[in-house]
């Protein structure tokens, strides 16, 4: 055994994160759009409101290991919650705010969060769970109104009245382990209730680090970075962590936002960069298309969940940003992903094929650790970019194993032991990018036969009318599942484009090759909007209802 070595004088600790931006960013500023209008500090108000809020969280009892939870909106406030809680040792639970009341139920009675933050409009959706949610001992209301409102919620308190009422220094512990857990989140699975899963405080510091790489979203002081992936989803990537790492402006577009007002705060506050699923982007890009809003500013796009439609990364690239594409699960946040982009040999490619490649998802970041191997045997996959093989994960931040769930541990983290199945399936191709083929559930077999639906969401997404399309498994009495789509016009088309112009499309691309016949969807509905997730992805499983509710394939009703 080689000589083993004492542990490290500083430990990765969520604090020490808000002590450097004090400390070396003081007057950095922090914006958030709130209930009745706009509101500014800097690093060293939020460290002050920090101690604040965890002076009062210790009057309310909470302790270290306590689970504290957190139904808001992207806001400063929530901002204080993602310091407060970890620095004091405590735990932020952090839940989705779009899912439907059995699961929030099962989720606040699994995790037994002791106290539950509420943003004030969020009110109604709370009450209506709180007869069935026993463990949950007191609310705390987010709101800047100087009283409560009316709310049938018991015991009830006021964020601010709290925090006034908090001293604004705390002595945050300096003995927490890094390998603790500080933040519990909850991912939807293809089967059963969602999943909750830990990151410690050394899983954060590192992701935090690793947003920071050239390769990654490259943060830096001067950036300005708009928040718009859900602070309910993933730790916001692990962005507010690693923006305050590196004390660049933060800023956070408060409740319901739209991409009128995401397009707004790129301008006012001058945007550099920015993080949000694919489908956000195209909304913003559509928005500066119909108002002219000014986005000069926007530098660098950090975007995953779905590929990059061609027609996204063409304009993005059009206006001089860089896209950078990330791939990663709930459980890998942002920091532990694969990242694409176009290397100095490809640049030479013509520009179809560097967009292909780029809506890849990638190669690994340097903390990170993927194989793509066949299901069966275990072995790697040839990098061929056509052998489909599955998705597997690991890394030095990677926590082993969901609370309190053994069986869906040992179905996920013990099946290719040393790794997190991520249950996605993909291809690898002579550069050793990855290329999702799909997600398990959202394959389509038809008559034997593998269909993609990612790629052939981006092919139709490559009409010029069309702004968004899903595609789906719909049932067939002889091939057993056939490809069904749901396209959104863009704007400008809405009413004027048909079903015929995609079938023709696609018959145009048939001719090509691009595209085998039996690819070709049976249904294509023109509609208005596709259901999407809290995180905007497409939500499939509200789609396969309408096709699936008499079948006997209850598979098809579960979750994506």
């Amino acid at each position: 055994m080689g000589v083993i070595l004492t542990k490290p004088l500083m430990p990765f600790m969520i604090k020490s994160i808000l002590e450097r931006a004090k400390l070396y960013f003081p007057n950095t500023e922090i914006f958030s759009l709130d209930y009745s209008g706009e509101h500014r500090y800097n690093y060293a108000g939020l460290y002050e409101r920090t101690c604040r809020l965890a002076n009062a969280l210790s009057d309310l009892g909470i302790k270290r290991g306590d689970i504290v939870g957190t139904f808001a909106w992207n806001t400063h406030r929530h901002l204080e919650l993602y310091f407060a809680l970890p620095s004091m040792g405590s735990i932020i639970h952090t839940l989705n705010i779009y899912l439907f009341k059995e699961q929030l139920v099962y989720i606040l009675n699994h995790a037994e969060d002791k106290i539950l933050f509420v943003d004030e409009d969020l009110i109604p959706a709370v009450e209506a769970l709180k007869d069935e949610i026993p463990k949950v001992k007191a609310y705390v209301i987010l709101t800047d109104k100087s009283s409560l409102p009316e709310t049938t919620l018991t015991p009830v308190y006021h964020y601010e009245e709290l925090l006034a009422k908090g001293a604004p220094d705390y002595k945050f512990p300096e003995d927490i382990d890094e390998r603790e857990a500080c933040f519990l989140v909850y991912s939807s699975g293809t089967t059963g209730m969602p999943k909750g899963y830990f990151y410690s405080h050394r899983s954060l510091y590192l992701y935090s680090l690793t947003i920071c790489f050239a390769d990654a979203a490259a943060l830096k002081a001067e950036d300005s970075v708009l928040m718009i992936v859900p602070m309910f989803h993933a730790a916001a990537w692990a962005f507010p962590y690693a923006a305050t790492l590196t004390g660049a402006k933060q800023v956070y577009p408060g409740i319901h936002p739209s991409t009128k007002i995401l397009c707004e705060l790129i301008e006012s506050e001058r945007v550099t960069v920015g993080n949000g699923v694919p489908t956000i982007w195209l909304g913003i890009l559509n928005e500066v298309s119909s108002s002219g809003a000014d986005i000069s500013s926007l530098q660098r796009v950090a975007t995953g969940a779905s590929p990059v439609p061609a027609v996204l990364a063409e304009e993005l690239d059009r206006m001089g940003v860089t896209i950078m594409h990330h791939y990663g699960i709930t459980e890998t946040t942002y920091g532990d992903t694969t990242y694409s982009k176009i290397r100095d040999f490809m640049k030479s490619w013509p520009k179809e094929k560097q967009y292909e490649q780029l809506a890849k998802q990638g190669i690994p970041l340097p903390l990170a650790q993927m194989r793509v191997v066949n299901p069966i045997t275990g072995t790697e996959v040839k990098w061929d970019g056509k052998e489909p093989g599955a998705i597997l994960w690991r890394s030095p931040a990677l926590n082993y194993g969901y609370f309190k769930d053994e069986e869906r541990t040992r179905e996920v983290f013990d099946k290719y032991p040393g790794f997190i199945d991520s249950q996605d399936l993909g291809t690898v191709d002579e550069y050793g990018y990855v290329k999702i083929v799909d997600r398990a559930k959202d394959l389509i077999k038809s008559g034997g036969e593998w269909i993609s639906s990612v790629d052939l969401e981006n092919m139709i997404m490559g009409h010029e009318k069309v702004l968004e399309a899903a595609v789906f498994a719909v049932p067939h009495p002889k091939w057993d599942e056939r490809p069904g789509a749901w396209v959104v016009p863009k704007p400008e088309f809405k009413g004027k484009l048909t079903k015929q112009e995609i079938l023709d499309y696609l018959t145009k691309k048939l001719e090509e090759g691009k595209i085998a016949k039996f690819w070709i969807p049976d249904i294509i509905e023109i509609v208005e909007r596709i259901p999407k997730t809290g995180t905007g992805k497409f939500d499939k499983k509200v789609i396969r209802k309408k096709y699936w509710k008499s079948s006997k394939r209850q598979d098809k009703l579960a979750d994506s």
